[in-house]
C-alpha cells in the first residue's frame, strides 16, 4: 500500500505538472489579454480637446454673449481652428496677465486673446504667424487738447494704461514726465477719461475707436497709431507640430476668406469707418 501510494503520487506529480504545463498556455494568454484591455480601458479615451485661453472682456474679439457663452472674434478663430484640426475646442476665460503663466504650466494649449506679438514675450512663449495688424493709438478728453503721444507725455498729465497690455509695457518704457495710471480693466481705464482724472489712454486702434463711439460727449480719438502692433497665436515653447498646424491654417483661413467671414460678422461698422478715414483694416 505504501508502495502503490509512492508510485500513484509519482504520477499525479508528472503527469500532472505535464497537464498544466500543456493546458494552461492558453488560459496564460487569456488572462494577459484581458488584463491589457482592462488597463487600457482604465485610461479612458485620449482627450483630444484643444483648449484655448482668452479673457473674455475685450468686445467684440472676446466677449460672452447673452446666454454667458463665450463669443466674439478670437472665438471665431479658435472654433475654425479645431474643426481644421479635427479637435473639439474648450474656451478658458483667463485674465490677461496670467494666460502666458497657464500656456507654460499646460492649463491651455493655445492663447488666443487679441495678443501682441513682442519680443518680450517670445523669450517666454512661441508665436503663430500674425493674423492681425494693428497699433497703439490714444482715447483722450474732450478736455485735453492733446494731438500726440509726445503732447501726453508732459508734466502734470497722467496717461491710463491696462495692465499687462502691449500700451503698460510702452509706458514703462516710454513714458518720462506724465503719470501713469495702471488698471486692471479696460473700462476702468476708459472711466477715468470720460470722467477727466486721465488726459489719456494708451490701446490699440480698434477698441479706441469703439470707446469713442460709447462716449463721444467727453472723449475723442486720436487713431493715427504711434507703434504697430502685430497680433498672433500663443503656443507653449517646444510645441513645434501645433504651432506648424496653426499656421497652415492661418493661411489657408486668409486664402478662403475666414477672417473677412469674420469682419462683416463682428466689425463692419469698425470696417467701413476705417477705410474711410483712410486708415487700413487688420486682417
Amino acid at each position: 500500500m505504501h508502495e502503490k501510494t509512492n508510485t500513484v503520487w509519482h504520477t499525479l506529480r508528472s503527469g500532472g505538472n505535464a497537464r498544466k504545463s500543456n493546458h494552461m498556455k492558453p488560459l496564460h494568454f487569456l488572462i494577459a489579454s484581458i488584463s491589457l484591455l482592462l488597463a487600457s480601458c482604465s485610461k479612458g479615451p485620449v482627450d483630444n480637446t484643444l483648449v484655448v485661453g482668452m479673457e473674455l472682456s475685450y468686445p467684440p474679439f472676446e466677449m460672452s454673449d447673452e446666454n454667458n457663452q463665450p463669443s466674439g472674434v478670437s472665438v471665431d478663430l479658435a472654433l475654425a481652428l479645431g474643426e481644421s484640426l479635427g479637435r473639439p475646442v474648450r474656451i478658458e476665460n483667463i485674465a490677461f496677465a496670467g494666460l502666458i503663466s497657464s500656456l507654460k504650466t499646460g492649463k491651455i494649449d493655445l492663447i488666443i486673446s487679441s495678443m501682441t506679438a513682442t519680443e518680450e514675450r517670445a523669450g517666454s512663449i512661441d508665436f503663430s504667424d500674425p493674423y492681425l495688424e494693428t497699433g497703439l493709438c490714444l482715447l483722450v478728453s474732450n478736455n485735453s487738447d492733446i494731438q500726440s503721444i509726445e503732447d501726453a507725455d508732459k508734466n502734470g498729465n497722467s496717461i491710463a494704461v491696462k495692465q499687462g497690455t502691449t500700451g503698460h509695457l510702452y509706458a514703462i518704457d516710454n513714458v518720462r514726465n506724465a503719470q501713469v495710471l495702471a488698471l486692471d480693466k479696460e473700462t476702468a481705464a476708459v472711466v477715468e477719461v470720460t470722467q477727466g482724472k486721465a488726459d489719456a489712454f494708451i490701446y490699440d486702434q480698434m477698441s479706441t475707436y469703439r470707446n469713442w463711439k460709447r462716449h463721444p460727449e467727453t472723449t475723442r480719438p486720436i487713431l493715427a497709431p504711434f507703434k504697430k502692433e502685430s497680433w498672433a497665436i500663443g503656443v507653449r515653447k517646444g510645441n513645434a507640430d501645433l504651432k506648424d498646424q496653426v499656421n497652415s491654417f492661418l493661411s489657408s483661413f486668409k486664402s478662403s476668406g475666414g477672417f473677412d467671414r469674420i469682419a462683416e460678422r463682428y466689425l463692419a461698422e469698425e470696417k467701413k469707418a476705417f477705410q474711410e478715414m483712410g486708415y487700413p483694416f487688420f486682417f
